[in-house]
Order: structure tokens, then sequence, then C-alpha cells
């Protein structure tokens, strides 16, 4: 810790009713994430101060609903993904799924590695580096992002890794239509079939997420070239082409 001290008893926020029902049985790994974000990450400069206090709705709530949009079993891409939002917290209410956070900052991605180790999430694991580093040699059922960039930029570091059956699925603001009805034509000149907007934990937080679902249009024929893989990596491109039932669908 830093010579700033943060005393993690009062700067942790209060756990919502909210929380208990969507992080369930794994509700105490979600406490000790939200503690160490309102203490290493505030001191580390990964939280602002004043997000701390809201946490758990703004952050940890907004990011976990995402496991509406996710398949069971999938593996997942978070691109960019900070302080481990929204990967860290789908991590904890799907640990059915297998988590691969992509952040090229160090001091991003040693936070993160921390949490998993404290966490002990096997089922996460930290790359540090850009998004283009994976692609042509890693694919994912499902490539996410929070707040990271305009949906068309978004597009060609995510769609790249996104397997021929999976979906890019970006968590957005409240503008998201605006942004969306924009971006459409770069999708769809990049193959992608027409991106959908769903709203995330209706009925069950406080402030709902909205999240842009965008699937290749021709599976069979994926537009956007990823390269071929190496010999070394072939056993990481696996697109699972059988459709999985969604939660929440």
């Amino acid at each position: 810790m830093s010579d700033r001290s943060v005393s993690r008893e009062t700067a942790t926020p209060p756990v919502p009713d909210a929380a208990r029902g969507v992080f369930a049985e794994r509700l105490d790994l979600a406490v000790v994430y939200a503690r160490l974000l309102a203490t290493d990450g505030v001191v580390r400069g990964l939280i602002g101060p004043r997000e701390a206090p809201r946490l758990w709705d703004r952050h940890l709530l907004n990011s976990a609903v995402l496991s509406e949009a996710v398949p069971d079993a999938a593996s997942v891409a978070d691109v960019g993904s900070g302080a481990g939002l929204p990967g860290v917290a789908l991590a904890i209410v799907r640990p059915d799924v297998v988590v691969t956070l992509v952040e090229p900052l160090l001091r991003r991605t040693t936070f993160l590695e921390e949490v998993v180790t404290e966490l002990e999430l096997d089922n996460v694991r930290v790359v540090r580096g850009r998004a283009d580093a994976l692609h042509g040699v890693s694919q994912f059922d499902v490539v996410t992002s929070r707040a990271v960039a305009a949906l068309p930029k978004l597009a060609t570091w995510c769609l790249p890794l996104v397997s021929p059956q999976g979906e890019m699925v970006a968590l957005k603001g409240s503008a998201v239509q605006d942004e969306v009805r924009e971006a459409t034509p770069a999708l769809l000149a990049l193959g992608t079939s027409a991106p959908r907007v769903v709203e995330l934990g209706v009925g069950r937080v406080p402030e709902t997420t909205f999240a842009v679902r965008v699937a290749w249009a021709d599976p069979s024929s994926v537009s956007l070239p990823v390269g071929p893989p190496s010999a070394s990596s072939r056993g990481t491109r696996n697109p699972r082409r059988k459709q999985r039932r969604s939660h929440g669908r």
C-alpha cells in the first residue's frame, strides 16, 4: 500500500440488497473485490476517489449483469480491462466461463494479477498487451469491453477475436442508440449482422446496463481477416460452432 493510508474497513461501501441477488453464494468474493477497488484501486489511480462510494451500483452490478448475455461455459475476452470491469465481476458471477483480461498497462495488469490471486479465480487469466496482439492467435465466444472506445474503432480491435459463432458485446452508456445508428454502416462493412441494443439487469439492479451485441452476418465466411494461427497457437483457435443457450434469453 501507498503512504496515502486508506482504511480498508471504512473505504468499502456497504453491500446493497441487489448485490445479494446478483452474486448469490459468491457474494463474499464480490465484497473482497469491492474492498480492493475502493482501497488499492483508488490509491493506484485505477478508480477515482469519487467512484468508491458508488462502486456497487455503477460498476460492480453494472458489470455483473453482463452474465445475461454470455452463453454457458463460454470463453470471454475483456478488452481494455482496466481494473477488471466487467471481466472480474463476470468471472465471480459465472465460474463456468473462462475469462481473459486483456490490458496493456503494467500497473493495471499488476493489480489484476493480485485480484485474481486473492480471490483465487481459477477461471481468469491476465494478458498484458493490446487486443491486436491476439489477432490470429486466439478467438473467443464473447469479446466484451466497457467504456473503451467508439464502436467503429472498438470493432477493429475486438471483432478479429470473435469466433464465427461468437459475439462482440460492448457495454455502453445511455446514448447507445445514437452511437449504434452512426456506427452501423461501418459494422456492416466489416461483415457483421445489424447490431442489437439490449438492456441488462432489468428488475435486478437499480441502474441497468445497455449493451451492443454484434455477431457475424455469415459465420461460415467471416469477412474481417484474422490471419492464420501459428503452429504453436492452433490449439487456442477453437471456434465453437454449436450455439449455446445464453443466460437471461
